[in-house]
């Protein structure tokens, strides 16, 4: 049994509370109020809500380009850098990235894995040993689901994804897919497979919204991606007030996938409350894959980063949840639990 103690982060509302977790064979038994000298803050790990990590081994490269020239299936340059790249490579670039993003606190990510069965299979032994459990969305045909969790279509105008759809809802398993991210034209018909998510939704409309609300489908934003590529900024908002929205840094070629900078700018950049923006980047995710985990509470997954709240960055902040969302980086975490 361990006792972390410090202003904790409680429950879906984040109300921060001086006490302990008491955490026993990698789950929370209990969240009491007590008193503590400890200045160190504890919130729930991260779960980056939309990857692409196999473009690690080709960091910066689109610099300066377009979103058909940098990730457009199926000659961008994100997808002939794929397609040339050694296996050993690339699980290795994906292992680096998995390792930063542990050490940066996510403890999961919700990956749209290219290159079908060789592609799901890479992540698989790149995430080895890591602490960081990738939920992935497979490519390709169906036969991907055989080792991927669930599967990530590039977007309704890109192909018919009707087989991939259908063979989700039989293995009971989630469909995601990009929308609005170009433009308004893939909204419609990417709403008409019924997904289990949607991508970016940069250009929704009212009627897309509409749409939205009534499916009751999550929304994940990637709000620096979409920054770097030019594609305008997603209405994060109305998304909220529609439906659940969660946090994603998207492609590692165009950022690094540090959700501690993606909270900052999306806190400073869009009309959003610290606490939305934390759950964007804990709650949602979780909710979305089904993982147990995204909120401190009894009988919930210990997955917990420890920040000191007495660091040089961090010291003197008046509000904890603010300081998290806006202000913390990696180089104020004490510890990643999971």
């Amino acid at each position: 049994m361990e006792e972390i103690e410090g202003t904790v982060l409680v429950g879906q509302s984040f109300e921060p509370t001086r006490g302990r977790v008491v955490v026993e064979d990698g789950r929370i038994q209990a969240v009491e109020e007590v008193e503590t000298t400890s200045t160190d803050i504890v919130l729930p790990g991260f779960v980056n809500a939309h990857t692409h990590i196999g473009d690690s081994v080709a960091k910066e490269a689109a610099v300066g380009l377009s979103l058909e020239e940098a990730v457009a299936p199926p000659e961008s340059l994100k997808h002939r850098r794929l397609a040339a790249a050694d296996r050993p490579d690339l699980v290795t670039a994906m292992h680096r990235t998995l390792r930063f993003m542990r050490r940066t606190g996510t403890i999961s990510c919700l990956d749209f894995r290219e290159s079908g069965i060789a592609g799901a299979r890479a992540l698989r032994e790149a995430a080895h040993g890591v602490g960081v459990d990738p939920f992935i969305f497979g490519s390709g045909d169906q036969s991907v689901l055989d080792i991927a969790d669930g599967y990530g279509a590039s977007g309704a105008n890109d192909g018919a994804f009707a087989e991939q759809r259908a063979a989700c809802e039989k293995r009971d398993v989630p469909f995601a897919i990009h929308a609005g991210e170009p433009d308004a034209t893939d909204i419609h018909p990417a709403l008409e497979l019924k997904p289990d998510l949607l991508v970016h939704m940069v250009h929704a409309e009212r009627e897309h919204l509409e749409r939205v609300a009534e499916q009751s489908v999550p929304v994940a934003v990637c709000p620096r991606a979409n920054t770097v590529l030019g594609v305008g900024k997603p209405p994060i908002r109305k998304l909220l007030d529609h439906t659940t929205v969660a946090l994603g840094t998207d492609n590692v070629m165009l950022n690094a996938p540090s959700m501690f900078r993606e909270m900052a700018y999306t806190a400073k950049q869009f009309d959003v409350t610290a606490r939305e923006v934390l759950r964007m980047a804990t709650t949602a995710g979780a909710e979305i894959a089904g993982l147990d985990g995204g909120v401190i509470a009894p009988d919930r997954r210990a997955a917990l980063i420890v920040l000191d709240g007495d660091s040089d960055n961090l010291a003197g902040s008046v509000d904890p949840v603010q300081a998290v969302v806006r202000r913390a980086c990696a180089l104020d975490i004490r510890r990643v639990i999971a």
